[in-house]
């Protein structure tokens, strides 16, 4: 086995991670479009509805994606299991493509009416549903082809496609955007990045045309011992189900979160929090992006001498304990002067909790009316953390900036022109108060320190190629060869499709309704921490096991 580790990589190997690589950075090249495009989408084909809820629509289709990834996971596990590695991702992938190519020709609303939104939906479940088969498939076929000792750098390469096909969608985004301009590219330009996809699914599929089936899946047909029923063994069958489980509370939902903490929800902090202009925190994301990725080779190949747990776990470890200062020194770094607001002039509501609402108010288009809920609304709506404090039943809500305390009101039982009225005055108070008190409107990019802040986005990209660049070899070790296409994909996609997929949603819920804008935080600290104790206690380490005698 040492020699085989020790060996140069051979061309066919190095045709088998290339394959596996290209198409998986299509396919999420794909997925990535329809989140970067979700506003223009939600014009096109939920014009029936009025803005808020159009856009609401849009990004419940994005979540579709994420939330049928397992059920694609199960489907496709199962025929990988059965009829081989190769054919199932070669499927993938062309749903992925098709589906993505028929987005860019699809008719909108305005031209076949509510079809237009429903055909999206479909296609976006397809979509869903092929990504969950296409992960698995490229990572399992990726390991089963690295030799006993390098399987951690192999499948390394597969990990950089997600971040690769994020920038892909990115760039032929803003190229098409470039060249036609925005009024042309809102009207149909839009369509073009899903159109170019067939040109990168014709390569992609006459590339895995003419790879062949994966030793350790070829090994066990030859000796008859491919699974009947995958479904049954590896969830049906406890010896495997509890591995199952504990890849994913002990692996793959600490993964999760801290891969969408460190390359989406620093990019949200950034430009709702700290009010960043979003084309420079785009281009702040992008170059630690480009820094980081390296360190998904660094780290997959690492594990193939110290093993994955420790990497993962450490990685797990790391953005519990550095979270929050870390997303503080972000805040200093990219709006010093809202930093220095914080500190000097506290906000605090103070108001009877009876009459609060939830704040969660994506579209901005609920209509609060006690004095606590308009308050909250309006520091919401600026941007600006604060504290509560309780008051006397009854009492209307006020809000304390510094040593200014503004007098809430109530819009119930009053007239429509006196509520606006009173919210006018509100505002221009709370708005005075804020701007005596320091506390900006926007971040002054002169004043930006933008080392540190890509040093930062840097150190948080570095945590998520920590967890992510092992977890591939890991997960294919974790399980027997006749039922590992299945049994690691659920876990995965669970992970990766409901914990980290839900992230921005739930951690803005947590914000809106604390009122402090690193509460988010709380989210994938508690994830995090849960996959670190279960993993450093009940996840055995597998880098080296051998998958070859494991079918």
């Amino acid at each position: 086995m040492a020699t085989a580790a020790a060996r140069p990589m051979t061309p066919e190997e190095k045709k088998v991670i290339f394959a596996s690589s290209l198409g998986t950075v299509f396919e999420w090249y794909d997925f990535y479009l329809y989140g970067s495009l979700a506003a223009i989408i939600a014009k096109q084909f939920f014009a029936g509805l009025d803005a808020g809820s159009a856009f609401i629509f849009a990004l419940l289709a994005f979540a579709a994606g994420f939330i049928v990834r397992p059920f694609g996971a199960i489907f496709f596990g199962r025929l990988g299991d059965m009829i081989g590695r190769k054919y199932t991702f070669l499927v993938t992938i062309l749903i992925m493509g098709l589906s993505t190519f028929i987005v860019g020709i699809l008719p909108t609303y305005a031209s076949i009416g509510v079809a237009a939104p429903i055909i999206l939906i479909c296609l976006r479940l397809l979509q869903g549903l092929a990504l969950g088969g296409e992960y698995g498939g490229a990572a399992t076929y990726v390991a089963e082809h690295a030799p006993q000792g390098k399987r951690g750098a192999y499948t390394s390469w597969i990990q950089t496609t997600a971040t690769l096909g994020l920038f892909l969608s990115l760039m032929v985004i803003l190229g098409t955007r470039t060249l036609i301009g925005e009024a042309a590219f809102a009207d149909w330009g839009w369509r073009v990045p899903f159109i170019v996809s067939i040109v990168l699914l014709a390569v992609s599929v006459w590339i895995r045309l003419s790879m062949n089936e994966s030793p350790a899946f070829q090994k066990m047909k030859s000796e008859g011992k491919t699974s009947k029923a995958p479904l049954t063994e590896s969830f049906g069958q406890w010896k495997n189900l509890k591995i199952v489980i504990l890849a994913l509370v002990g692996l793959t939902a600490g993964q999760a979160v801290v891969w969408y903490s460190g390359q989406f929800y620093a990019l949200f902090f950034l430009t709702q929090a700290l009010k960043v202009d979003g084309a420079a925190a785009n281009i702040y994301v992008a170059v630690s992006l480009i820094i980081g990725t390296p360190f998904f080779i660094l780290f997959g190949s690492l594990s193939d001498k110290i093993g994955r747990k420790p990497i993962i776990m450490a990685g797990c470890l790391l953005a519990v304990l550095t979270y929050f200062p870390v997303f503080e020194a972000l805040t200093k770094a990219a709006n010093p002067d809202l930093h220095a607001a914080q500190q000097k002039s506290k906000v605090l509501v103070t108001a009877d909790p009876g009459e609060c609402s939830f704040q969660f108010n994506p579209t901005g288009t609920v209509k609060f009316t006690s004095s606590c809920d308009i308050a909250k609304q309006v520091l919401a709506g600026a941007s600006v953390s604060y504290e509560n404090a309780v008051a006397a039943a009854g009492t209307p809500a006020t809000i304390k900036i510094g040593e200014t305390v503004i007098q809430g009101y109530s819009s119930k039982g009053i007239t429509a022109d006196e509520a606006k009225k009173k919210d006018g005055e509100f505002k221009k108070a709370v708005a005075d108060a804020l701007k005596a008190a320091g506390y900006p409107t926007k971040a002054d990019m002169a004043k930006v320190d933008k080392f540190m802040v890509i040093a930062i986005l840097t150190y948080l990209v570095i945590l998520v190629t920590m967890v992510y660049g092992p977890i591939a070899a890991m997960l294919v070790e974790m399980f027997p060869t006749r039922i590992r296409y299945t049994s690691m994909s659920l876990p995965y996609h669970i992970g990766n499709g409901w914990f980290g997929g839900l992230l921005p949603t739930t951690a803005f819920a947590i914000v809106a309704q604390t009122g402090n804008m690193y509460n988010g935080l709380w989210y994938p600290i508690i994830i995090a921490a849960m996959t670190f104790v279960i993993g450093t206690l009940f996840v055995k380490e597998t880098k080296d096991v051998d998958i070859y005698a494991r079918d």
